[in-house]
């Protein structure tokens, strides 16, 4: 049985990598200048927020019975009490940084509010970050600015100062994600389009009647990954969140069902996996901008 880990404190993985704790609640640590107390547990829970930017290939990194797309320069992101696997071929000593943040730093603060906005700590599986040089520069002197805070005696100023420093770092990796988006529109293209037959399938079937409407996280699921990460795929493919792609495409089918003139609106409801004809209407009349009957009448 693998041995798991729980980190509840930021000074329970600082002793663990043989690091002074400079602040309770946050530490920034360089891997290159680590030399860890005892034996590195195969398994990780972290209380906190987590942040790892590795620089060599050192292990595979594994969450749930996936592999992150973990490489050399890549940022990948941890939220609280996510379980990890680290599984190492072999002895080394580890090269590149880690950030750590718990919670608790944040409370009062306007990011304590706003971190829901970061989603990518909710990319559960497949899609690190990728940097570029000038990507990791930044990144790197974000790092170095936490680190010089964490130098200086606590003061009525740290927490803003180190929180704002976050914040940043924060919003560049937003931006960094946006270019990855970006740069790996193939990839996307061909998620996207599985992601449509996946839906064609689902109402081909008769899912729809026992399970209701395909839920984001149900194709995600089944698209092997994180709802996030495919809800921020699709706004950045499409310029519409995951859930409206998923509407649109059942009005489609909803129009062409029109046409079966020996089914009441009721009936097609029914089959598309609505629990409630009025919720069909309402949606229907939303997208389309006339109700099912009107529609119908129409056409």
């Amino acid at each position: 049985m693998k041995e798991i880990k729980t980190f509840n404190t930021i000074d329970e993985y600082n002793k663990l990598m043989g690091v002074e704790t400079s602040h309770p609640l946050v530490s920034v640590i360089d891997l290159s200048k680590t030399c860890r107390k005892g034996k590195y547990p195969e398994g990780h829970i972290f209380g906190y927020y987590t942040v790892f930017l590795k620089d060599v290939k050192c292990g595979d990194l594994k969450y749930g019975r996936n592999y992150y797309d973990y490489q050399e320069g890549t940022l990948v992101f941890l939220a609280p009490n996510q379980v990890v696997t680290i599984e190492n071929k072999q002895p080394h000593q580890p090269k590149g940084w880690v950030l750590i943040f718990h919670p608790d730093l944040l409370r009062g603060t306007s990011l304590a509010h706003s971190m829901k906005e970061y989603t990518f700590f909710s990319y559960e599986v497949f899609e690190a970050l990728h940097l570029s040089e000038q990507e990791r520069a930044v990144i790197l002197e974000c790092f170095h600015n936490i680190q010089s805070e964490l130098m200086h005696s606590i003061d009525n100023h740290t927490q803003r100062l180190i929180v704002s420093n976050i914040e940043l770092f924060l919003n560049y990796c937003s931006r960094f994600y946006e270019r990855q988006f970006i740069t790996r529109k193939h990839a996307n293209s061909d998620i996207l389009s599985r992601f449509e037959n996946l839906l064609d399938t689902y109402y081909e079937s008769d899912i729809p009647q026992k399970q209701g409407l395909p839920s984001v996280r149900y194709c995600a699921e089944k698209l092997n990954l994180s709802a996030n990460y495919l809800g921020d795929l699709i706004k950045n493919e499409t310029g519409k969140s995951a859930l409206e792609h998923i509407q649109l495409h059942l009005i489609e089918i909803a129009k062409n069902k029109m046409f079966e003139k020996n089914k009441s609106v009721s009936q097609i409801a029914y089959e598309l996996g609505f629990e409630y004809p009025q919720y069909f209407s309402r949606l229907f009349k939303k997208c389309v901008g006339i109700s099912p009957n009107e529609y119908r009448a129409v056409n």
